[in-house]
């Protein structure tokens, strides 16, 4: 192992660490990137299969309506026009997603206007009677009703969280929009696309002359080389910097099984919501759909939720009250690390979109160097 001692060591080689090492580069900084997995693009990362870039930890589709991100990405990728209009499943019946007029139109005979629409998700609001929902399924219901909540909303959510709808809190769904328009794109953000030839060569073109080392576990690098960097950003998990003293953050995580068909076109879009609980699987992901492939065969990803344990990989945080309140002692732990800065969703137990991850990475750029991006 080199002796080398760098401005910088970056540990994680996702969006957060790529962002920064790359401003740190560009300034004339020495960086180090490590990442204990195999590859560089964290969660993002896609893999060649059957010429087919293959999301290997889940669908990710880039959107935005931040401007200056939106020009950051174009610097190291060509984005298509991709626009997310997933479908759900449920009992053999396909509806468009999210909730809007083609949603309405195929739910209920005769509804047709948004006017109809609205007065139906009314009529079956005020059915319900709810007065200040107490839990998930009461906060659902007084959004959009019980055919909506039955058919889209119940069996998902208790997939995705492991447990029934009405041992979740409200607060997990503030709002269930909407749409009273016959379009079915996901994202109302102005920049919507995927990065044509996949999301690694985009992280690949911003770590361009920083070294990167991986399969590297931050302890063993320090405990060989403690000196190595003036600074580090840490963007692993807080808790186990502290190596878990004050107690373990939850997530929730998920597992993938992907498999090649030998068939051209398997399901006609991206992704599919399998909405009733018997499903094992939230969704399928066909993935040559995001680049518009017309490769012979095709790639398929079933995603299923996953409860997680010390060691499995963490997607969600688990942000309920107690999990906040250990947080919050990492956090002030973490406020007192002179030279090291925490970064990125796990550094800062929280759930970022990319573009977010991207516009936090741009905070810690100025925070460093004062430099505006």
């Amino acid at each position: 192992m080199s002796d080398s001692h760098y401005d910088y060591l970056v540990v994680g080689a996702g969006l957060t660490g790529a962002v920064f090492a790359h401003e740190a580069h560009k300034l004339g900084k020495t960086c180090l990137v490590i990442d204990r997995r195999d590859h560089i693009a964290g969660n993002i990362y896609t893999e060649e299969v059957e010429g087919i870039n293959v999301h290997k930890y889940g669908a990710h589709i880039f959107h935005t309506s931040l401007v200056n991100v939106w020009e950051y990405v174009n610097q190291f990728a060509e984005f298509n026009n991709y626009v997310n209009s997933p479908v759900a499943l449920y009992k053999g019946t396909t509806y468009n997603m999210p909730f809007n007029m083609n949603t309405f139109s195929k739910m209920w005979d005769g509804v047709v206007t948004p006017a109809q629409a609205k007065a139906k998700i009314a009529e079956q609001i005020a059915a319900e009677g709810i007065g200040e929902p107490s839990n998930l399924e009461e906060q659902a219901l007084s959004l959009v009703g019980r055919d909506i909540f039955e058919a889209l909303v119940k069996g998902y959510t208790e997939k995705q969280w492991g447990r029934d709808c009405k041992d979740l809190p409200a607060s997990i769904i503030k709002r269930l929009p909407c749409r009273f328009t016959y379009d079915n794109n996901y994202f109302n953000d102005r920049f919507q696309g995927i990065p044509m030839g996949g999301y690694t060569k985009m992280v690949k073109r911003m770590l361009e002359g920083v070294e990167v080392r991986l399969g590297v576990e931050y302890k063993d690098l320090i405990a060989e080389q403690p000196e190595i960097a003036d600074r580090t950003i840490y963007c692993g998990p807080v808790d186990a910097f502290y190596d878990f003293k004050l107690g373990t953050l939850e997530y929730r995580s998920l597992r993938f099984e992907s498999e090649i068909l030998e068939e051209e076109n398997h399901q006609g879009v991206a992704v599919v919501n399998y909405t009733e609980r018997e499903v094992p699987w939230t969704r399928i992901i066909e993935h040559k759909h995001f680049e518009y492939g017309t490769q012979p065969k095709t790639v398929v990803t079933r995603e299923y939720p996953a409860d997680w344990a010390p060691g499995d990989e963490p997607y969600y945080p688990l942000n309920n009250e107690k999990n906040e309140a250990l947080y919050a002692q990492y956090k002030e732990l973490a406020e007192q690390e002179g030279s090291v800065v925490f970064a990125g969703r796990l550094g800062g137990y929280k759930y970022y979109d990319m573009d977010k991850c991207i516009a936090a990475a741009f905070d810690l750029v100025k925070a460093e160097f004062g430099v505006e991006l």
